[in-house]
């Protein structure tokens, strides 16, 4: 671990991990967000290339769960697109009525408005940065990766249920930091854990 002016920086083999990962309080609450984080923004969500594959090949198991204008926008323009940042991201629908935000073309929504995932429905492996959240991972010069948590406002209820139930970032994220980095590298993160958090 090595500390500098932006905090402490825990480093597992070519991953740096920064210490708002560990220190931050972080659970979904998904009764007050309602999967806002899916339609809010005008950006989709990052994907990889080597998950577009998977994203078409499984088209036909997850569409059904979609919107009209979610299939509608995967037919113009594909499994992804590339955001003004040159990002690969999900594709988007057009604006809700009365609203700025751009759902997900991969969105379901249900009979109260909730917002689910419809590839995640389908019992498919939806993208890593989906499962991942609020953890962003950036790919470095040289190879490394580094992971950042990723503020956003619409996130404050669960940071707020994070903070009541004591559950920190990676404390909520176990399941899908292990899925995608390995059991070592989990192990890793909780014994700096430990250390960092006394």
């Amino acid at each position: 671990m090595g500390k500098n002016r932006f905090g402490t920086i825990i480093q597992i083999g070519d991953i740096l991990v920064s210490e708002d990962v560990v220190m931050e309080y972080f659970a979904c609450d998904y009764a007050a967000c309602r999967g806002a984080c899916c339609i809010a923004g005008d950006s989709g969500a990052p994907l990889d290339e080597s998950e577009l594959e998977g994203l078409e090949r499984d088209y036909p198991a997850y569409s059904g769960n979609m919107t009209p204008e979610g299939r509608a926008a995967v037919d113009a323009k594909g499994f992804f697109e590339v955001d003004r940042d040159d990002d690969i991201v999900t594709p988007l629908m057009p604006p809700l009525e009365g609203s700025q935000d751009c759902p997900c073309a991969f969105c379901h929504f249900g009979a109260a408005g909730e917002c689910l995932c419809a590839i995640e429905m389908a019992g498919r492996t939806k993208p890593a940065s989906c499962s991942l959240y609020p953890v962003r991972v950036t790919h470095l010069t040289g190879g490394g990766l580094a992971l950042n948590v990723h503020h956003w406002d619409i996130c404050q209820p669960a940071r707020n249920k994070g903070a009541r139930e004591g559950v920190r970032v990676f404390q909520f994220l176990k399941n899908p930091l292990t899925n995608a980095f390995g059991e070592d590298f989990y192990d890793a993160l909780s014994a700096a854990a430990t250390h960092l958090l006394g």
